[in-house]
């Protein structure tokens, strides 16, 4: 997605990515996100939650007109009903995208807890 975006961009096309980890995309250079606390398979919200997940895209696209610097990153606050942990749609295992990311992903949560303390 980063790199879709970065490449969006360059092609003078105003972009924001909508994700759970935002460390990462701030590490590979996604010129706006837009942070939210809920889980993959779900960034916009509950299942037939109309009205939530309505809110949740009118936010993002306020993080597209009112990004002001290149690798802004907002956060978005909503509060997932259940910690995203024990979410009870998860896959028996990690997608293939974050499998082969982990390991940065990780390392970017490192650095994002090192600079807040």
């Amino acid at each position: 997605m980063g790199l879709a975006a970065r490449f969006l961009e360059e092609a003078h096309f105003s972009t924001v990515v909508l994700t759970p980890t935002h460390e990462f995309h701030r590490a590979i250079g996604v010129p706006r996100t837009a942070a939210i606390g809920y889980p993959y398979g779900r960034l916009t919200g509950q299942v037939g939650d109309r009205e939530g997940q309505r809110e949740v895209l009118l936010k993002v696209l306020e993080v597209l007109e009112n990004g002001q610097s290149p690798g802004e990153v907002l956060h978005l606050h909503f509060k997932w009903p259940e910690d995203p942990k024990e979410t009870d749609w998860h896959p028996p295992e990690m997608s293939p995208i974050i499998r082969a990311y982990i390991k940065e992903i990780k390392a970017a949560r490192r650095g994002e807890a090192e600079k807040q303390s």
